[in-house]
């Protein structure tokens, strides 16, 4: 079989005919990597940098690559930008947005890298493969990158609150553990700082040898105090904050944070979750539901090998962190539920074991029922509603 190589025009491994100026952005804290593809430069990209927050300069460059592919081929064309998300949100993407600019935020880890063991990574090696992804995703290739639904800034917003209640817990926890380590060291033991007479019986206590506490270290424990009292005043504040969201939820609709606090054994806290960090997404069918909070199966199969790996983890690991914390509430809270049965008949198959991973299929299909719930209205088969 022969090939025709007498074609008027070379053809090249990169479309560039899609009528459109194609730019990848590589952030970073100090300076900004602007890699661009314009139309008829075959497979040639040009590559510029642009100090790191310097918007002007970066419309400006904008502003040349327009210039110069209207000198190259006599037509005005689009800008099409693709980022990575990181650290810098997406104030950038707003911004461009704003610019009338088309701009992607792509999810890093689903572009396609070398699997070598000691594979080249620089950011002009990346800025070259964000602009290969882009070409591809706007040629409509199926799955060669994972582009972020970046959210509005009222919910990028909303979700703080349940986030910071998990630092300030996760503060509160070491101010406890520091304290009680400091009097266990002096032979003191049972002594609860989250008690509201915390100061009175610290000064009660006595040493494992009979002495009363050393006056320095009460000084540093009643200093460790006031920063435990303070993170307990900051805790209710948010709590409150949660608590008045959560409440004039109802005047929205189709009010899916009042939805799951309907449900027993959903609190407050959950359905801030819940609805904060997913279900205010729209989900296309119930494996992206799944997919987004990491709890989607991974197979592993090749010719005769086939085993499952796990769930992937690749969601969002608070809302996954959630449900397998609900799931084990769920199975005490509603014992005549379906999902319930269901996870008492597997682990009756399994002899009494592989609970924690069974758990993990419970809050799969948690998830996935819970969005049935708050987006179509179908009511989980057996679940107890909350009094009126």
């Amino acid at each position: 079989m022969q090939i025709a190589t007498d074609s008027p025009q070379a053809l090249t491994a990169i479309r560039t005919d899609l009528g459109a100026i194609f730019v990848s952005m590589e952030l970073s804290r100090s300076i900004w990597l602007i890699t661009s593809l314009l139309p008829g430069s075959g497979e040639k990209l040009s590559k510029h940098v642009v100090r790191a927050g310097d918007i002007a300069g970066l419309m400006a460059r904008f502003t040349q690559l327009r210039a110069k592919a209207r000198a190259r081929t006599g037509c005005s064309y689009p800008i099409i930008v693709i980022q990575e998300a990181g650290l810098d949100g997406f104030w950038i993407h707003r911004v461009l947005c704003k610019e009338g600019i088309e701009s992607h935020v792509v999810d890093p880890a689903s572009i396609a890298t070398s699997r070598r063991r000691r594979r080249a990574k620089t950011d002009r090696i990346d800025g070259e493969a964000l602009v290969r992804a882009l070409l591809a995703h706007k040629r409509g290739e199926p799955r060669v990158c994972a582009m972020v639904r970046v959210p509005t800034p009222e919910e990028e917003d909303r979700r703080r609150i349940c986030r910071e209640r998990k630092v300030l817990l996760a503060d509160r926890i070491r101010h406890v553990n520091r304290l009680k380590g400091l009097l266990f060291a002096q032979g003191v033991t049972g002594y609860q700082p989250l008690r509201r007479d915390r100061r009175e019986r610290l000064e009660e206590l006595m040493t494992g040898d009979g002495r009363p506490l050393p006056m320095h270290l009460k000084v540093q424990i009643g200093r460790e105090l006031d920063r435990l009292e303070l993170l307990l005043e900051q805790i209710r504040a948010v709590e409150s904050e949660r608590d008045t969201l959560l409440a004039a939820e109802p005047t929205a609709m189709p009010a899916p944070a009042a939805m799951l606090l309907d449900i027993k054994g959903i609190g407050p806290e959950f359905a801030a979750i819940l609805w904060s960090e997913g279900l205010f997404r729209h989900f296309a069918n119930r494996r992206e539901v799944a997919a987004y909070a990491g709890l989607a199966p991974t197979p592993w199969q090749s010719g005769s090998v086939d085993r499952e790996q796990g769930v992937s983890k690749a969601g969002n690991p608070r809302l996954r962190t959630a449900l397998i914390q609900l799931a084990w509430l769920w199975i005490r809270n509603q014992p005549q539920s379906a999902l319930t049965h269901w996870y008492q008949q597997r682990v009756r198959l399994n002899g009494g074991r592989l609970k924690k991973s069974t758990v993990v299929a419970l809050a799969r299909k948690l998830l996935v029922a819970l969005w049935k719930y708050v987006t179509a209205g179908v009511i989980i088969e057996g679940v107890v509603m909350k009094a009126a």
